[in-house]
C-alpha cells in the first residue's frame, strides 16, 4: 500500500458535489492498494501513520502523533498513487490492484485507522472508493510525507 498523508487545518471531500466527508485539524491521507498487497500491510500502515510524530508540541517541535492529540483523519482511496511515469508520457497502473481486489483491502485499512484513531477520540471521515472526488485542504506546514507499505 501507498499512501500520501499531508498535516491539515481542515480538509473535505465531495462527490457528485456532495460532502461525504470533512475534518478539522488532523490529516488527509491518501491511500492506493497495489496488486501485491495483502491485509497486514493495511493494518500496519494504518498503525504507522497513527504513531507518526507530525504535530508540534508546546515548543514548537514535530514531537507528537494521532494518538497523542486525537486529531481527525480524512482517508481517500487514489489508485493514481502507482502511476509508474518512467516510459511514455501516459502513466501505467500495472502495479495497482485491480478495483476487485482493491475494495476489501481498502475498507479494512480504513476500518484499522477508525479503530486506532477512535482510540485517542478523533474520527476519520472517507471519500467513496471509485468514484470520481473533489479534495480540499489547507496544508499545515505543509507537511507531505509519502509511505508505502514495501519500503518500511
Amino acid at each position: 500500500m501507498r499512501a500520501v498523508v499531508q498535516r491539515v487545518i481542515r480538509a473535505e471531500v465531495r462527490v457528485g458535489g456532495q460532502v461525504t466527508g470533512r475534518i478539522g485539524r488532523g490529516l488527509l491521507v491518501m491511500v492506493a492498494v497495489g496488486a501485491a498487497d495483502a491485509l497486514e500491510d493495511g493494518q500496519t500502515l494504518a498503525k504507522k501513520i497513527v504513531d507518526l510524530r507530525i504535530f508540534d508540541n508546546d515548543a514548537g517541535k514535530m514531537d507528537r502523533s494521532l494518538s497523542d492529540c486525537g486529531n481527525d483523519v480524512l482517508c481517500v482511496s487514489e489508485f493514481t498513487l502507482y502511476g509508474d511515469c518512467r516510459r511514455g508520457r501516459r502513466p501505467s497502473y500495472t502495479a495497482a490492484a485491480s478495483p476487485e481486489a482493491a475494495r476489501p483491502l481498502y475498507e479494512a485499512f480504513v476500518e484499522s485507522l477508525r479503530a486506532l484513531v477512535a482510540m485517542h477520540g478523533g474520527k476519520v471521515e472517507t471519500g467513496r472508493f471509485q468514484a470520481m472526488m473533489e479534495v480540499e485542504s489547507v496544508n499545515d506546514g505543509p507537511v507531505t510525507l509519502m509511505l508505502d507499505s514495501e519500503k518500511g
